[in-house]
């Protein structure tokens, strides 16, 4: 057998190990490798959510403190142009200077981006040097062929080189560039950008606190995994002693490891397990003890009669042959018994099953208690109310019933009365034999199945069987899969019942 070659207290302190290590890890990534990658993005988010309450207030009259509060709560620059390029709204921004004047150029080559682009143009542009810089104007001549749209291809390209190099002096900005119409049909120009502040610092702040949070971490971890892990395993590691206990068949050991509720549920199933295997051992002293007992009696009595033939003359009369013969009989009914019981239980033994009628197969193994009833007064009465035919092993159920009447009759009252009776309830045929005898205690009921298990523990010799009755009616039935079972009160007697599927009823009212 293959062994672990790592204990669980080891398993669970390195996985709780690895699981603290693994949140560290993540932990470090967010925050300082990706926290740059996540903070431009909020602030593009943050652009984006602006530009949308800027739109639907563009109509508004308080339009100006609108974008004056977005401005601040974002902590974004905001630039409103009218139709007419005058400046409605402006914050710091690359379009406007000091004065408030809008940078024509650069706005008319932001203004041609946007209208090729459905209305919108936005851009990321950084100063290489981390210096902020303010955007120079175009000079004026440029401005006022611009402002009545007669550049030349060459000044628009310079324009465009001038722009370029206006962005590589600004500070890292997001600028959102959009044209819209308010409901007056007026062409507004909205113009947003946000700076965004290097985060170097900050992430060299974090990086050295979490050198020292991952250490402190870790430390608490490892205190952590190592108190857990030993809490977890000191419960099992008790019930692994107890198991091996159990194993050398000391039904005296207890399971007491009550600290989780996985672990009390294995004590309590291992408990009752404990309790079951003693039982099982007292069952099977006991089976040795009675089938010894069963089995000398008769060989005793054999002996003792054949030497008495042998030796006395006189003696070898047909009332003593006939004691061989009946000892005999009865060992080979105990031997067979058992040969059943075991082919029972190993389940080799095939049924042959046919449809037949199971109340005239009833009758027919009472004629077999003729004798018996003639006898020593024994009554037994079959009460039905029409034959039944059902498809199952007749020879094996016959067996069970036989089984179920010798019980009766081993068991009964001093009246010496058997009832067998069969109840139909929709498509079940139910076949009961009841006794009047001392009756079994509810806490016994479980037990009168195995093999020699006696209420009354002082072991006798049956009228009739050999004692394996019960165990071989219980096997056969569940080979059929049948219901079956034994209900009992002490001093009202037993009545042992089982029941098959009916294929078809015969009307025939009869009670014998």
């Amino acid at each position: 057998m293959k062994r672990e070659k790592i204990s669980i207290k080891w398993k669970v302190f390195l996985y709780f190990l690895a699981f603290t290590i693994l949140l560290l890890l993540i932990l470090w990534l967010l925050q300082t490798v990706y926290l740059d990658v996540f903070y431009k993005n909020i602030k593009r988010s943050e652009l984006q959510d602006a530009m949308n309450h800027l739109v639907k207030a563009v109509d508004r009259e308080d339009f100006e403190e609108t974008v004056a509060n977005i401005a601040t709560s974002y902590d974004i620059n905001v630039t409103v142009i009218g139709e007419n390029r005058e400046v409605i709204v402006a914050t710091e921004n690359i379009f406007v200077d000091h004065e408030g004047n809008l940078n024509q150029g650069l706005f008319y080559e932001w203004y041609d981006l946007a209208k090729e682009n459905n209305g919108e143009y936005h851009v990321d542009y950084l100063d290489e040097n981390g210096d902020k810089k303010k955007i120079q104007r175009l000079p004026n001549e440029r401005e006022e062929k611009r402002e009545f749209g007669v550049l030349e291809p060459a000044e628009r390209k310079e324009i465009r080189n001038q722009m370029g190099m206006f962005m590589k002096h600004v500070q890292e900005e997001v600028t959102w560039f959009k044209i819209i119409k308010n409901g007056q049909g007026e062409e507004r120009v909205l113009i947003l950008s946000a700076v965004i502040t290097p985060v170097d610092a900050t992430v060299h702040t974090l990086q050295i606190q979490f050198a020292y949070i991952s250490a402190i971490l870790v430390l608490l971890s490892l205190a952590m995994a190592w108190i857990l892990s030993r809490n977890i395993s000191r419960s099992i590691i008790r019930v692994n002693h107890a198991a091996k206990e159990l194993a050398k068949a000391n039904y005296d050991v207890t399971f007491e490891a009550k600290d989780y509720r996985e672990i009390a549920e294995l004590s309590d199933t291992l408990n009752y397990a404990t309790e079951e295997l003693a039982k099982t051992e007292k069952f099977q002293r006991e089976l040795l003890a009675n089938i010894s007992h069963d089995l000398r009696t008769p060989l005793t009595m054999i002996i003792a009669y054949a030497e008495i033939m042998r030796d006395l003359p006189g003696e070898n009369t047909p009332e003593n042959v006939q004691i061989v013969i009946d000892e005999s009989k009865r060992l080979t009914a105990l031997v067979n018994d058992m040969l059943d019981v075991s082919k029972l239980q190993a389940g080799v033994l095939a049924l042959d099953q046919k449809e037949y009628d199971l109340t005239e197969s009833i009758r027919s193994v009472l004629n077999r208690f003729a004798k018996l009833t003639e006898q020593d007064g024994y009554t037994i009465q079959f009460e039905y109310w029409e034959h039944v035919l059902v498809e199952a092993d007749e020879y094996k159920i016959n067996q069970v019933v036989y089984n179920l009447i010798n019980n009766a009759i081993n068991y009964t009252g001093l009246d010496k009365i058997v009832w067998v009776r069969q109840i139909q309830v929709g498509g079940i045929v139910r076949i009961e034999v009841i006794d009047s005898g001392i009756g079994i205690a509810k806490t016994e009921l479980p037990y009168v199945w195995e093999r020699y298990y006696k209420v009354d523990k002082t072991h006798k010799r049956a009228v009739m069987g050999t004692g394996l009755g019960l165990s071989i009616v219980k096997n056969i039935l569940k080979l059929h899969e049948a219901n079956y079972g034994v209900n009992s009160e002490i001093g009202k007697g037993s009545t042992f019942w089982f029941e098959l599927q009916i294929k078809k009823v015969m009307e025939k009212l009869e009670v014998i």
